[in-house]
């Protein structure tokens, strides 16, 4: 029997629920957006995903209840409510200069819930593995273009391709270039001095590691396991987070 109130993929979907809910209370969105319906749906997900905690039974006949089937229509809801499929568009647009360091944090989080429960599922198809890495996705990316962070020489920005979007991603490893191909953990948004990154580069402890084998957008294939050593502390911080 598997133990679901234990597993990691179930964990971390809640607590980016309740990030969510509480960027969107707090989050400054100009536009035509629906919020009585996006928080009445993301309350709803909240008590689903409790339903499967209690549910025990695998990881794969989880992602074949109805509780996953209702939690990805609700994400679609959400994203309709919010303003459609480039939702986040208008948000930018209408916010004023001042406004736009704030607001792309905002939408970082946004983002990261959206992905965190629509790829809940695949990473449930995974089978039964404890592991907070199994919290969040992990992809393989093209970086798209590099820049010198505009407050600190020893960081760089990067533009990262996932096949179907774009994130941003901030490195200290100077070395990384356009066309790399790289490994992402798609975690919680973090803010380095007013530039959000949306998710990490995997490394070895040598830098990056780049030229890996897989699909854009996929799991990437031959990740050695100390380089999800820091992607285990990051989940376990972030579900400890008050």
């Amino acid at each position: 029997m598997w133990d679901t109130s234990k597993d990691y993929r179930l964990l971390v979907a809640e607590k980016s629920v309740e990030l969510f809910l509480k960027t969107i209370e707090g989050a400054n969105l100009k536009g035509k957006w629906n919020k009585k319906q996006i928080l009445q749906s993301s309350r709803k997900m909240k008590s689903e995903i409790q339903t499967l905690y209690y549910s025990y039974i695998s990881p794969s006949e989880m992602a074949e209840t109805p509780q996953l089937t209702f939690l990805e229509e609700q994400v679609m809801e959400i994203i309709t409510a919010l303003g459609g499929k480039l939702w986040y568009q208008q948000f930018l647009e209408l916010a004023a200069r001042d406004e736009k360091e704030k607001l792309e944090e905002a939408l970082a989080k946004i983002k990261f819930f959206l992905n965190t429960i629509s790829g809940l599922k695949s990473r449930l198809c995974l089978g039964q593995i404890k592991d907070p890495v199994m919290g969040i996705d992990i992809k393989k990316g093209e970086i798209l273009s590099v820049s010198k962070h505009p407050k600190a020489d020893k960081l760089l920005v990067c533009n990262v391709n996932l096949h179907k979007r774009a994130i941003t991603v901030i490195t200290n490893d100077l070395e990384v270039k356009e066309q790399n191909q790289v490994a992402i953990a798609l975690l919680p948004p973090e803010v380095f001095m007013g530039i959000t990154s949306e998710g990490m580069f995997l490394g070895d402890g040598q830098g990056v590691l780049k030229d890996l084998k897989g699909d854009i957008g996929e799991i990437p294939k031959g990740i050695p396991l100390i380089a999800l050593n820091e992607v285990r502390n990051i989940v376990e911080a972030f579900l400890k987070d008050k």
